[in-house]
């Protein structure tokens, strides 16, 4: 039996509130912000409660966009970080240089727990705050995507 979506959006409430998050509700959308702070560079996260598909979806834009004359650069610089990464994915948008973290959480056939919860959100900000600043050294040209890609493969 699938899960109601407004039960999973204050399940996913009550376990952020149970992680110690603080965070903002837009209840009529079924979303919810959540801002941390990483190593170097700020975290914001967006948790949506998608009932069509029935998952809860955690995006995170990384700032700043890719300027033009780097977007190629940053295309192969996602692709290769993406090669490494178990839970989730890096979206790149090459007509705009949109990077934007994405990992889901489906919730069809059984409740979500504070523990998938906890899950969702450290490894997100944890895989953000590994990559957020090597994407804006690479759009700034502080690294190139040969250093990028060097990076990658002593890991």
């Amino acid at each position: 039996m699938a899960n109601d979506a407004n039960k999973v959006y204050n399940d996913l409430c009550t376990h952020l509130t149970a992680c110690g998050w603080k965070y903002d509700r837009h209840d009529d959308d079924k979303v919810i912000t959540l801002n941390m702070r990483g190593d170097d560079l700020p975290i914001e996260m967006i948790l949506f409660v998608k009932e069509k598909q029935q998952v809860v979806s955690l995006i995170s834009p990384i700032r700043p966009k890719a300027p033009e004359d780097k977007r190629i650069d940053a295309a192969v610089a996602v692709n290769v970080a993406n090669y490494g990464i178990v839970f989730g994915s890096f979206d790149y948008d090459v007509s705009d240089g949109e990077i934007r973290w994405r990992a889901v959480l489906p919730y069809r056939d059984a409740a979500i727990t504070k523990d998938q919860v906890n899950y969702l959100v450290v490894v997100s900000a944890g895989t953000i705050d590994k990559y957020n600043d090597k994407f804006l050294m690479l759009n700034k040209g502080m690294m190139t995507l040969e250093q990028f890609i060097a990076s990658e493969n002593a890991e």
